[in-house]
């Protein structure tokens, strides 16, 4: 996987909590054991404030927590079985996920299991903007090809096909629509707001929460 550009090092990537927990999984290492994804990339490159640091990795889960102990660096399982360690260094979390790839999926709840593709992991992602990954020194890497072309565009489209990713996690519906209305512009993907419509009556089935 190869950078699709580069960007300033911003000051959340320059903190000391956030280098250190990049150095114990290797996203120091050249290629980088392990990449920022997801919110974090999308909102610097917008211009956004970060509040949340997502880090993707190829280590699993127990190589994450023994790497994680010997820099003295606090660890909880927070999904562990999901391949999600959570670090906690200066009081600021960090949440540290396996690259997966999802085996079977009931609209909520997904059996995973671990891969070392990148490209694998954006592609059980939701939206194409928020499959962006970035490593410590700014590169950028765009593993489908339209994540930063949408992101410039702020055009909120599913990753590969709507319908699927739907079925993945029915959730995705209602954040489709948020994530319009919060970043995006123009009108509604219509692949997006078709399967959306498709799937509506799934609703009900997501809890209260």
């Amino acid at each position: 996987m190869k950078p699709v550009q580069h960007i300033d090092i911003p000051d959340w990537m320059a903190r000391h909590d956030t280098q250190a927990v990049m150095a114990a999984i290797g996203g120091d290492q050249t290629p980088p054991l392990s990449l920022f994804v997801g919110g974090c990339v999308r909102d610097q490159l917008l211009g956004r404030i970060v509040v949340d640091i997502d880090i993707a990795t190829t280590l699993e889960p127990d190589e994450i927590e023994a790497r994680l102990k010997t820099a003295g660096i606090k660890s909880v399982p927070t999904g562990k079985e999901h391949g999600t360690i959570t670090a906690v260094i200066d009081k600021k979390t960090f949440e540290i996920t396996t690259v997966r790839r999802d085996i079977s999926t009931d609209g909520r709840r997904a059996e995973v299991a671990f891969t070392q593709k990148w490209e694998d992991d954006a592609a059980r992602r939701d939206f194409t903007l928020n499959t962006l990954y970035a490593a410590l020194d700014g590169s950028v890497y765009d593993p489908t090809g339209q994540g930063i072309s949408d992101l410039k565009a702020r055009h909120i489209r599913f990753v590969g096909d709507p319908a699927s990713r739907i079925a993945e996690d029915y959730l995705r519906i209602l954040r489709f629509f948020r994530f319009h209305a919060q970043i995006g512009t123009g009108t509604l993907d219509q692949d997006g707001l078709a399967a959306c419509r498709a799937a509506a009556d799934k609703i009900s089935t997501l809890s209260r929460e």
